[in-house]
């Protein structure tokens, strides 16, 4: 016997469904009842973009079984939304901001390192290593591959909607309220290494005379010992930070 549910996504869960069912509404059909967790996610909405599921009403979990008839209203988090922590799908906040990123998302990588955000990434890193980073170090995964989300055991990732790479900084900051975390310049844009205070005499063999006639503020990776200073291209990343700052 073909049962009947009908599922209504909010607000930016509508980004996942198909341009004929952007109103939110979706009706699913089916034969035997299975968990709203995979019925959310056939729908095309990975679970770790789910704060709140209502079956009929009432707070349910992923587990909850649909049955024929259920009317079910899925929300992404509210920021002025206020709910009660028991009725939460989604995990408790991470302590610490930090994240893994996808292959896609090299230059978004180095800008969050330039914020001072801890940020994982590897181009050559396959789908199952970025969820294993994930969970192992409890990171958030930021990804372009909405099915990356629907691993059965990622916890906090979150879909990056726009294509250009400081539109996604400005979406990134926005979402996960990043301004007063940021650290600028206390990363490494190339390896994620933190920053130290150098003396000029320890560098004095990798940097040009001239340069150190012109700059006497220093710093070393202690990953990768790659050297920094505010050179000319330094206008260009401090506009960066203050525009981030401005949001």
């Amino acid at each position: 016997m073909t049962r009947y549910a009908e599922f209504r996504f909010y607000a930016t869960l509508r980004d996942f469904l198909s341009s004929d069912r952007r109103s939110g509404m979706v009706t699913r059909s089916f034969d035997v009842p299975g968990s709203v967790k995979d019925m959310i996610e056939a729908c095309g909405v990975p679970h770790p973009e789910v704060e709140l599921i209502l079956a009929n009403g009432a707070a349910v979990d992923f587990s909850y079984r649909v049955q024929d008839g259920d009317r079910i209203s899925v929300y992404p988090p509210f920021r002025v939304l206020c709910v009660e922590p028991t009725w939460r799908v989604s995990p408790e906040p991470l302590l610490e901001l930090c994240f893994v990123l996808d292959g896609h998302l090299g230059k978004l990588t180095r800008y969050l390192r330039l914020l001072g955000f801890d940020s994982a990434y590897n181009v050559e890193w396959t789908d199952p290593e970025l969820v294993e980073t994930s969970t192992r170090e409890a990171r958030i995964l930021l990804t372009r591959d909405i099915g990356l989300l629907m691993h059965g055991v990622l916890t906090h990732g979150y879909f990056v909607r726009a294509t250009d790479p400081r539109e996604q900084l400005t979406e990134v900051t926005r979402h996960f309220d990043l301004v007063a975390s940021m650290d600028a310049f206390t990363r490494c844009m190339a390896c994620n290494g933190e920053l130290q205070a150098v003396e000029e005499a320890e560098i004095a063999d990798r940097v040009l005379t001239r340069t150190r006639a012109h700059y006497d503020d220093f710093r070393r990776c202690k990953d990768c010992e790659r050297i920094y200073w505010k050179g000319p291209h330094h206008a260009q990343l401090q506009e960066i930070v203050d525009q981030v700052r401005s949001l």
